[in-house]
């Protein structure tokens, strides 16, 4: 006789019956500083749909393109709720973030509840009765806060469950503030967030209505200020705005998207749009556009410049939105790393299909004609020396417990791979190079208990929280780790420190344009597949780090890698100046697929 198992959705113990058998829906339920609270229960977990990662990647191009139907129906429906004729790219720029994020998100969460209805027989399940509207995201910037969180989560299985699916249901009330923590704010980015706003105001001084705007550039700021004076204007330093508060009306969430007859996890994302759109899309429209019209900015931009803006700030990208329909070009720019190597990325897509040119750090595609490779150009101007007898420094990085926007990394669950070869990686090194690493851990914990979990393994593993000044770890250091697939690797390579790559490859698949620049690094013990690989490298070269760093085929690779993914150009202005003035053909705003 098959077991009955009760189900427990997320880590709030309020919804968790313990005196039965009970089925965790993942490992975000079992936080490890809760241990005492779940290591014996009678218990099973759910293995996770997403671990077979070929049916990542293959419910990634079925989800972008349902994303592109529900965005025509989003469009029309909001250009019919607030009277408008905006594009199908305004919306994109606008709700497109959005959008993406929900489909992606909520479909992960079905299938999870689909998986374990049909894979177990379940007894029942608890979820909290509280008022959804206080789960309902003022705007992007609020939704990327509130969808990692196990509140926002518990609301959006419950509403799966009660709806959709047979699994009895038990509503419990109980007090509950629902308190999101900010990031800690340091010092040095405080007096960098006063500065800014003083320049902000400085800026509405100088202000023409038909000059180029720059917001959030990812550039120096002397690089910044010297290309918007080279352009022929007074250099600004803009500041971003809070989008406006509304409260939600459930009388204007009464609409229905989409087509009759749909089914499956198609009709479940039309049904669950109007419940979850951001205020700021619906009730606060009204109060978003009455600010835009307000702003300090040029009122006709003859160009539009960002690298960082065009997710989550949506007072940007409605005022942005507005100006690209009326003919502004519109140019993005890369701030990050994993754009041109990841298989798949929804941010690159976007960004790319709202662009009418996207600066890349180097890299390009024929098929993607609006990428431009101008090169790294967060990096110029900066030099970084590193310590040949310094210790070595091994940079971390959490993921949320839940998963999120689509991209080829870890997902979920997959964290604790992850963190299992980092404990690989550091157990194949000798004891007495234990000492010499210097774990620099995520500054987000994101509920893994980072710190606890490694000293747990290594009591006397040296940690860092992640809060200090990174490039002054790295100058005390001899040699960099890195251990994922995004920015860090890419600074350090390009400033020629030496570096020892690892990461497992079905968790971070790469495009096949970029595999073979990471079959040269791997030739010359740069990058590894696995992290006793890795641990035999830094082993081998660790009394000589410079003489193994600064042998040609070495410096090759690295060279060769750095052209592809993080050139630094010799004269940055011209070439960026190049790029934002050449004219080319207007995007219509669809996406672009890499097959």
């Amino acid at each position: 006789m098959v077991k009955k198992r009760f189900l427990i959705t997320t880590a709030d113990e309020h919804t968790w019956q313990t005196d039965c058998p009970v089925l965790f829906l993942g490992e975000w339920c079992r936080l490890y500083n809760r241990k005492a609270a779940w290591q014996n229960l009678d218990a099973e977990v759910a293995p996770y749909h997403w671990d077979d990662r070929e049916k990542l990647y293959q419910d990634y191009l079925y989800l972008q393109a349902l994303y592109e139907e529900l965005l025509q129906e989003l469009s029309a429906q909001l250009n019919l709720l607030h009277g408008v004729e905006h594009s199908l790219r305004y919306w994109r720029i606008l709700v497109g973030p959005w959008l993406g994020y929900f489909v992606q998100v909520l479909f992960d969460r079905w299938a999870m509840l689909e998986q374990a209805v049909k894979g177990y027989s379940i007894a029942g399940v608890k979820i909290l009765d509280v008022a959804p509207e206080s789960l309902i995201p003022n705007d992007m910037d609020h939704f990327q806060a509130l969808f990692v969180d196990d509140a926002w989560n518990e609301m959006i299985y419950g509403q799966l469950l009660q709806n959709w699916t047979a699994v009895p249901v038990t509503k419990i009330r109980i007090f509950v503030v629902q308190t999101l923590t900010p990031p800690a704010l340091t010092l040095t980015r405080w007096l960098k967030r006063k500065m800014a706003h003083a320049a902000s105001i400085v800026s509405r001084w100088f202000v023409r209505e038909d000059e180029a705007f720059f917001i959030a550039t990812y550039l120096p700021l002397k690089l910044d200020w010297e290309l918007q004076w080279r352009l022929g204007q007074i250099p600004k330093l803009w500041r971003a705005f809070l989008s406006p508060k509304a409260a939600v009306v459930w009388e204007k969430r009464q609409w229905k998207m989409g087509q009759a007859g749909a089914n499956g996890f198609a009709a479940i994302a039309r049904a669950m749009i109007p419940k979850h759109i951001p205020v700021s899309y619906l009730e606060g429209y009204s109060a978003l556009q009455s600010l835009c019209r307000s702003l300090p900015w040029p009122r006709k931009p003859h160009l539009i410049f960002t690298s960082n803006s065009y997710i989550s700030d949506d007072v940007f990208k409605a005022w942005a939105a507005e100006k690209i329909d009326a003919g502004t070009p519109f140019v993005g720019g890369q701030h990050g790393g994993v754009f041109g190597v990841a298989r798949w990325l929804f941010e690159e897509d976007h960004q790319v299909a709202i662009s009418d040119s996207w600066l890349s750090w180097g890299w390009e595609d024929e098929n993607i004609p609006q990428v431009k490779p101008v090169g790294n150009l967060k990096m110029v101007g900066r030099n970084l020396s590193w310590n040949q007898k310094g210790g070595a420094l091994m940079v971390e990085m959490s993921l949320p417990r839940y998963s999120y926007f689509m991209c080829s990394v870890p997902v979920a669950s997959q964290w604790l791979g992850y963190f299992e070869d980092q404990c690989r990686f550091v157990a194949a090194l000798p004891q007495a190079l234990h000492e010499q690493v210097l774990v620099r851990l995520y500054s987000h914990d994101r509920g893994w208990c980072q710190k606890q979990r490694w000293h747990d393994h290594f009591p006397q593993i040296r940690l860092d929280d992640g809060i200090a000044s990174i490039t002054k770890l790295i100058e005390k250091s001899r040699l960099y780790i890195s251990t994922y697939n995004s920015t860090t690797f890419l600074e350090s390579l390009a400033m020629n420190i030496p570096t020892i790559m690892f990461w497992t490859p079905n968790h971070w698949e790469l495009r096949d344009s970029a595999i073979p620049y990471f079959t040269e690094l791997k030739k010359v013990g740069i990058f590894h597949d696995s992290p006793e690989s890795a641990a035999c490298q830094m082993v081998r070269v660790w009394d000589d780090v410079a003489g193994w760093w600064n042998q040609p085929e070495v410096q090759e690779a690295r060279l060769y890698f750095c052209e592809r993914f993080t050139r630094i150009p010799e004269n940055p202005v011209r070439i960026l100046k190049d790029a934002l003035t050449e004219r080319t053909p207007a995007n219509a705003g669809g996406l672009i697929y890499k097959l």
